[in-house]
């Protein structure tokens, strides 16, 4: 597992202009799944890259999936990213990245690199790496406003084992293309989503920054209207699980029901 920043990259190879044009195209486009489809296209077979997700990290709750593609189509690798923004985001290497870095809005393009060998539980490598049947992904991780990440994954098919060096150096060489691209589309499509519930939830964490991800996640869907229930299956836990969570966030803000946390994230003079 290994991360570095993008700060010059030295271009390799020849650009094709027809998939440069259709990855530009496809920004905005009414079909969620029209960007990843595009870039796992412009990289794909160069690449040996079978998938492509595209998530948004915002305000530090559990990321979105903003567009998937797949060579084998149908929802196999929606129902991936589900899992995976269910259960284990909190375990990806991206997390730590992301946790890490400012939080004062940055144009840098971080890449991180993580194979199978390197996700050491065992439910998170088989749901995301072994039935997926990739080696390791490679992330784009970029900054389109201040307290939202996105995550643009391309995964290796196992068949080709690792990356190559000459492969990062084409990836690498195509990043400022994507991410700039990716920043486009969120801020068209992705970022239309983003609603008052997540906006309150930046006041919170600016209220108590010691929240931990499972208690700010319970709170998002607490401030979304959701039941225990309805949380509890975004998330992949028990009802019961939920409802304890959401008393220990409540503890840490020094309140005790759902209208004080509507309160506390309204009361003026608040950053």
């Amino acid at each position: 597992m290994r991360s570095w920043r993008l700060d010059r990259p030295s271009p390799s190879g020849q650009l094709d202009l027809s998939r440069a044009t259709s990855l530009v195209t496809s920004i905005g486009c009414a079909d969620s799944n029209a960007f990843a489809a595009e870039v796992l296209k412009l990289l794909g077979n160069a690449a040996g890259i079978s998938q492509c997700t595209v998530f948004a990290y915002e305000f530090g709750t559990r990321p979105r999936t903003i567009s998937v593609a797949d060579h084998r189509g149908g929802r196999f690798l929606r129902d991936v990213a589900d899992a995976y923004a269910k259960r284990f985001y909190a375990l990806d290497g991206n997390q730590t990245i992301v946790s890490a870095a400012s939080s004062q809005k940055s144009s840098v393009v971080l890449l991180h690199q993580q194979t199978s060998e390197d996700v050491l539980h065992e439910d998170y490598r088989a749901a995301c790496y072994h039935r997926p049947n990739v080696s390791g992904r490679l992330s784009l991780l970029l900054q389109p406003s201040q307290g939202v990440w996105l995550s643009v994954n391309l995964y290796r098919d196992r068949r080709h084992g690792h990356f190559h060096q000459n492969e990062i150096a084409l990836i690498e060489a195509y990043a400022p293309l994507i991410a700039q691209a990716a920043g486009h589309h969120y801020t068209l499509c992705g970022q239309i989503q983003t609603g008052i519930p997540q906006l309150m939830l930046t006041r919170v964490r600016g209220i108590c920054p010691d929240l931990s991800r499972r208690e700010l996640d319970v709170l998002c869907g607490v401030l979304e209207g959701r039941t225990a229930q309805e949380i509890g299956e975004l998330m992949g836990i028990k009802p019961s699980s939920v409802v304890t969570y959401q008393k220990r966030a409540y503890r840490r803000l020094g309140i005790s029901s759902q209208r004080q946390l509507f309160a506390l994230c309204l009361a003026p003079g608040r950053n």
